[in-house]
């Protein structure tokens, strides 16, 4: 009697790497290129307001359709925050380079993300791998991709509508600004507790 075959372990559905949300997250990391184009090449700031439209949609997409679909996965929870990061950075450089923003703002939002980035050799130190996203960094994207488009509006167009999508870009400007900075100081926190953590386990 032949030995029977050993069971195929079921495939863990959190290794799937084609799924829906994790195409949208490539699409989006695929604009970025081409958004810098558009606003730094011939300065095209309607597509690259199309762009960024685009890009928030698909933030909001893929994180519905991955809970709606059951199609959340280890590379689609590292991909969404990555394009985010990506589109975030790249964007403040080049308002910055367009003095769309003071260079100022640039440099406190881009520290705050090299300063969390620090912090990931400490957290593989000790155990652990990147923490997760928090829901006030999250709302601090969120806010940050609508002033985006808004600055870009204000920026090209005249009269009332200039006047009105200046004063949304100023709102949302500042609060995705200050969450933006706060979250980073609850994420310090976070990995100071799990630091604390991994040190009480060691002893």
């Amino acid at each position: 009697m032949l030995p029977s075959q050993p069971r195929r372990q079921a495939r863990d559905p959190a290794d799937r790497l084609l799924t829906v949300p994790n195409v949208l997250s490539l699409l989006r990391l695929a604009g970025i290129p081409l958004f810098l184009w558009l606003l730094l090449g011939p300065h095209d700031d309607p597509l690259a307001v199309l762009v960024l439209a685009l890009s928030g949609l698909t933030d909001w997409l893929d994180g519905k359709l991955a809970r709606l679909l059951n199609q959340s996965s280890r590379l689609g929870a590292f991909l969404d925050p990555a394009a985010d990061r990506l589109y975030t950075l790249s964007t403040l450089l080049a308002f910055g380079v367009r003095e769309i923003l003071p260079w100022w703002v640039v440099a406190v939002l881009i520290v705050r993300d090299l300063v969390l980035l620090l912090t990931l050799p400490v957290l593989r130190h000790h155990g652990s791998g990147p923490l997760p996203v928090h829901y006030m960094g999250k709302a601090a994207t969120l806010c940050l991709l609508y002033a985006f488009p808004l600055l870009l509006l204000a920026h090209d167009v005249h009269g009332w509508v200039s006047a009105v999508a200046q004063a949304f870009a100023v709102a949302f400007t500042g609060w995705g600004c200050a969450l933006y900075v706060w979250s980073g100081v609850l994420y310090l926190l976070q990995v100071r507790l799990t630091v604390r953590a991994a040190r009480l386990v060691d002893r």
